[in-house]
């Protein structure tokens, strides 16, 4: 079906999901030296940092949602290899901690929300993200950031099933290994979202 990108990315009705794109993710402080070099190598960051600068200038809305835990890991589950590797790690993202920052140039500016959860590993379940958006009247969530594998798909999937549009900003996203990421955003994505680039996204707000 043909998509009409312009038409999907109404700033009125679009918001821009940034997804763990922290200092402790892929930044100066990661725990994750793999996942950072994927995504130092795909350019995510500065390919967010150019599509979040247009949302905000088209007055599309920006949110962040970021990853956190308590010190007493009160309200964080540990019902997964992955969640249960994480909170092995006393400091890991930390509240409160330049860990759980953003990664400079991202913000957050003073119109942007930030979404934390200290729980699951994607953005919507157990946060106000889903009241949020609804509030704002947005109808398409753009996801950029990490990772393909886990938080950018739940990302969609959740958001795909709660009814919205989802649009995948396929160079401002990274997972590992690569080549799984890539046939990820080639055969899993179009399935329940638009994946495009960051100058399509660019072009589409060129004008508004």
């Amino acid at each position: 079906m043909p998509v009409d990108l312009t038409e999907l990315l109404t700033p009125s009705t679009c918001a821009v999901l940034t997804m763990e794109l922290q200092r402790g993710v892929v930044g100066d402080l990661t725990s994750f030296p793999q996942l950072a070099a994927a995504a130092d190598q795909a350019g995510v960051v500065p390919n967010t940092v150019r599509v979040l600068r247009a949302a905000r200038a088209a007055g599309a809305r920006v949110v962040h949602c970021t990853a956190e835990f308590r010190a007493d890991r009160a309200g964080s589950t540990v019902n997964c290899q992955l969640v249960a590797a994480v909170v092995r790690s006393p400091g890991h993202l930390l509240v409160g901690t330049p860990a759980t920052e953003l990664v400079p140039g991202l913000g957050p500016e003073p119109e942007d929300l930030v979404s934390a959860r200290l729980h699951g590993v994607s953005p919507f379940a157990g946060t106000s993200l889903d009241t949020w958006l609804r509030s704002l009247g947005v109808t398409t969530v753009v996801a950029t950031g990490v990772s393909v594998n886990l938080g950018v798909l739940g990302l969609a999937i959740e958001a795909c099933n709660l009814g919205y549009q989802v649009v995948v900003v396929g160079d401002a996203v990274a997972g590992l290994p690569a080549d799984y990421a890539d046939a990820v955003l080639a055969t899993t994505f179009p399935l329940i979202a638009t994946v495009t680039t960051t100058d399509e996204v660019l072009a589409a707000w060129a004008g508004t």
